[in-house]
């Protein structure tokens, strides 16, 4: 297929995304709002800034993540099944599910989302401690099980076990591939978990990495996987329509951890690990926070280094209004990515 065909099917794809995502999320928000799938903010005891300054989003629908991964499996079995009476060539076959490219990815995100929903579903009827949803500690464990099953898959499945290094190559590391590979998933899911906190504000930093990793993929001729990337970014564009504050929805963990897992995952296959810190990085910085935060509680007898963590709460505490924070964080977002790209680029040109 000429290459201008394959970057409208991209578009074409991102665009039908959109479209298929905002018409869906009308019937999404009836079922929340009737079936009162309403969040439930933490007691003021535990977390008393936190309760100051989001008790009034007490009762928000949760679980908005749906309208995202369902979108993306709804669009990726219509264009398999649609493929068969479409000439192969044409740019109007939109299928882009590929064993070698877009299987797992889609696999990962639907699997993951399932038990992100679980856990929803759980913090809705407040099952579970602290008012409801599983402990950090049992998601954890959550992201590393479903890390190894995709790195044992990379790596007796495919052989997989190397890792490119930027501006020094790539690097066979053996079975040390796996632990990396988990650390890789466990570290970007807990992070995209940690930056889910304000209205728009994981769906905007995710927007600008799935963004980049399109246009990475599609550089690598990983067309498919760039279609992929193309699918959730569409999905996103309307997910945000919505979850921009005041938002109808959050997206709850079977958005968070669906994507951040999902986003671990694309960049593992496209072997560009080690620049996700840059273009993501928002989500290490939020993440880092939180793991500074727990850190200076535990070893300095309970003193904090931050007035609320992740660091969004913080800039709350400090008086910024979560527009702003939110809006700047995408800008942030938006040049760290650029920067990555930039360097991948660069990479790539060397290599």
């Amino acid at each position: 297929m000429p290459v201008n065909f394959i970057i409208i099917k991209i578009f074409l794809l991102t665009t039908v995304s959109f479209i298929l995502a905002f018409l869906l999320t009308p019937a999404l928000t009836h079922f929340l709002y009737r079936y009162k799938m309403g969040k439930q903010i933490r007691n003021e005891s535990s977390s008393p800034i936190f309760f100051k300054l989001h008790q009034h989003k007490s009762g928000t629908p949760t679980m908005g993540g749906i309208i995202i991964w369902l979108t993306t499996l709804l669009l990726a079995f219509l264009f398999l099944i649609l493929s068969n009476f479409v000439p192969a060539g044409s740019f109007l076959n939109l299928n882009f599910l590929t064993r070698s490219e877009t299987w797992l990815p889609l696999g990962v995100l639907v699997a993951s989302a399932i038990v992100g929903l679980v856990d929803d579903w759980l913090g809705v009827r407040g099952i579970g401690p602290h008012g409801g949803g599983l402990k950090v500690k049992h998601k954890l464990l959550i992201y590393a099980a479903i890390a190894l099953v995709g790195a044992a898959w990379f790596y007796f499945k495919l052989g997989w076990d190397t890792l490119h290094v930027p501006f020094l190559g790539n690097f066979a590391l053996g079975w040390w591939y796996l632990p990396i590979f988990v650390f890789t998933i466990v570290a970007t899911a807990f992070s995209v978990n940690e930056t889910d906190g304000l209205d728009g504000l994981a769906g905007g930093v995710l927007l600008t990495s799935f963004g980049s990793l399109g246009v990475i993929s599609f550089s690598l001729g990983k067309y498919n996987l760039a279609a992929f990337c193309g699918v959730i970014v569409g999905a996103l564009l309307a997910f945000l329509w919505f979850n921009i504050n005041p938002a109808r929805f959050i997206m709850g963990d079977t958005g968070s951890m669906s994507l951040g897992i999902t986003l671990g995952i694309v960049a593992m296959v496209t072997n560009t690990a080690l620049f996700l810190p840059v273009i993501s990085a928002v989500l290490v910085i939020e993440s880092l926070s939180v793991i500074i935060q727990l850190t200076s509680k535990k070893l300095r007898r309970g003193k904090k280094v931050f007035l609320s963590s992740p660091l969004h709460h913080h800039l709350e505490a400090l008086g910024w209004s979560e527009p702003k924070i939110v809006m700047r964080f995408w800008v942030i977002s938006g040049v760290t990515s650029a920067i990555g790209l930039i360097l991948f680029l660069l990479d790539k040109a060397k290599f």
